[in-house]
């Protein structure tokens, strides 16, 4: 598979070759399903927090007596059973995450990775040449690859002028390789991948 690299004013220099089992691979939407299900499983926070009848404060008196009174037997004010009493079986901090064997979610990878080609949604450029942190130079580029509005731009590694000059750009995201996961590349519209990326890329999957 070969695909066109540009430049940062959008115009193409060269082609590469992409390795099928990477970008050309069968997509397979009921593993994404699933691995999008396990990225948002891990990230709930889980800091839900009930009190149970020993957490609740008070209720160390017996309301009445036992006996003689005529109403039922009370041994606190705090019983789930009362107003202001505690919560029975309520949420408690947990974590929510589960495991996922490592080549389902490698597959997955490929399988979205491959989607984007096949949506005409990838695209490699020469690289991202941002060497102070200019949002409008970042802004710029952008227009010249898309129209859409959710953008994802890969990196090898760690861009911080890059990741300055568009942490203030609504839906632009700055991803190093290093964090590729199958929510991202779903949830943005395009993907605009550095040439440097793509070996990185490769080697991660293969």
């Amino acid at each position: 598979m070969k695909l066109d690299v540009y430049d940062a004013q959008g115009q193409v220099i060269r082609q590469t070759d992409l390795p099928d089992a990477v970008f050309g691979a069968e997509v397979k939407e009921p593993l994404l399903h699933e691995v999008v299900r396990y990225q948002l499983a891990k990230r709930r926070q889980g800091t839900a927090h009930t009190k149970n009848r020993s957490a609740v404060r008070g209720g160390g008196t017996k309301p009445w007596r036992q006996k003689g009174t005529g109403r039922a037997r009370a041994g606190s004010r705090r019983s789930p059973l009362w107003r202001g009493g505690g919560t029975v079986f309520g949420p408690m901090p947990r974590s929510y995450a589960y495991a996922m064997p490592k080549k389902k979610r490698r597959v997955a990878l490929c399988s979205v990775l491959s989607l984007k080609v096949r949506e005409d949604a990838f695209r490699i450029i020469e690289r991202f040449d941002i060497q102070q942190p200019k949002t409008r130079e970042v802004v710029q580029m952008v227009k010249h690859f898309t129209d859409q509005r959710k953008v994802l731009l890969l990196v090898p590694e760690p861009h911080e002028s890059l990741h300055l000059s568009a942490r203030n750009i609504p839906d632009v995201k700055v991803l190093p390789v290093a964090g590729l996961n199958v929510y991202d590349l779903l949830h943005y519209t395009t993907v605009i991948c550095a040439e440097e990326a793509i070996e990185r890329i490769v080697g991660r999957l293969t």
